[in-house]
């Protein structure tokens, strides 16, 4: 267990490195923070550090960088993710609200990540059998053909023809009515087991159309749930590129395949999770960190998203940006 002061040495060989992008040696810690300590002091620090395998000497006469094991205590001894100023609040609030609709949230959502962080951003469109229904529509088409259209609360639509047979517009919509009370504000899934009660609700001689209605709509819930990740930003990685020890390309092929993407966001939840170097399980991420939230209904999560950068990253603020982005795309669905 290291004690304060070591924490306070570890905590400026961070900072220093992530700013400047060089090793740091103990005669700048000592005229760029306010340690308290001589030189002599700082050394033994550094020392310990290294012997403990926090920080590393990339070269003889080099200063120190963090190692994995470095990163990794900042990050889990951070007292807390800063806050954002108001000015940067409002900015993601205003770009956020002037989406559209899901595809839109979802592309602003890439490009306002890449931007406040400066690195890759990923982002998971919502997996719809996580999602609550929003409103169920029966819809005459033309004659007795009808269109069924589910919507749920993250914005994701479903459809299906159906046979509407010799009813009118009037049965539609007393069929309609009851199914909304029988799955409004249900999951996809909860929705599936609550069907069956549709026929009973509705009046004998409507049974009939509740009876087609509902195996529709059981095949709309009950369809496979997909999902993907949209990446931006990956033009970003050009400025970090000296910072992996081999090159970047293993990192751009792991970003390509979409299955690595959605295991690094499928277990997100609302806290801001990180993973360091090779915390990650794709080795092609060995070189790289992960930070990575949920976003979503509070007592539940619809996806992820997050950002990959090498793992000399700004923790603290890519962690702030990631949160608030989290934040701000769950409120924006919830309003929607």
């Amino acid at each position: 267990m290291l004690d304060d002061r070591k924490l306070a040495v570890l905590r400026a060989i961070v900072s220093d490195y992530v700013r400047n992008r060089e090793p740091v040696g103990s005669r700048a810690l000592v005229e760029r923070h306010r340690l308290n300590v001589s030189p002599a002091t700082v050394r033994n620090d550094m020392a310990a550090l290294e012997e403990e395998g926090y920080i590393t000497q990339p070269h003889t006469s080099a200063g120190r960088i963090p190692t994995d094991k470095g990163y990794r205590l900042f990050v889990d001894r951070l007292a807390q993710v800063k806050p954002l100023s108001a000015a940067e609040r409002r900015a993601i609030t205003t770009f956020l609200a002037q989406a559209v609709d899901l595809d839109d949230i979802i592309l602003r959502t890439v490009r306002l990540l890449a931007q406040v962080t400066s690195q890759v951003a990923i982002v998971q469109y919502p997996v719809a059998d996580c999602a609550a229904i929003r409103r169920v529509d029966l819809i005459r088409l033309q004659g007795a053909r009808g269109l069924v259209v589910l919507i749920t609360a993250a914005g994701a639509v479903r459809q299906h023809q159906i046979d509407l047979g010799e009813y009118d517009d009037a049965d539609l919509d007393a069929v309609r009515d009851r199914l909304g009370d029988v799955v409004a504000g249900l999951s996809l899934s909860q929705a599936a087991a609550s069907l069956g009660r549709l026929p009973e609700a509705v009046e004998p001689r409507l049974q009939a159309l509740a009876a087609a209605l509902v195996a529709v709509v059981a095949s709309l819930v009950t369809a496979e749930p997909t999902s993907r990740v949209v990446v931006g930003g990956v033009g970003n990685l050009a400025s970090f590129a000296d910072q992996f020890e081999t090159a970047v390309k293993p990192v751009l092929e792991a970003l390509e395949e979409q299955v690595v993407l959605l295991r690094l966001l499928g277990e997100a939840t609302h806290e801001v999770t990180v993973r360091i170097g090779l915390e990650n399980e794709h080795a092609n991420l060995s070189q790289a960190s992960v930070v990575a939230s949920g976003y979503g209904a509070p007592e539940s999560v619809l996806a992820g998203l997050g950002v990959v950068g090498p793992t000399r990253m700004d923790y603290p603020s890519t962690m702030a940006s990631v949160r608030a982005v989290a934040r701000y795309v769950s409120q924006i669905l919830a309003e929607g």
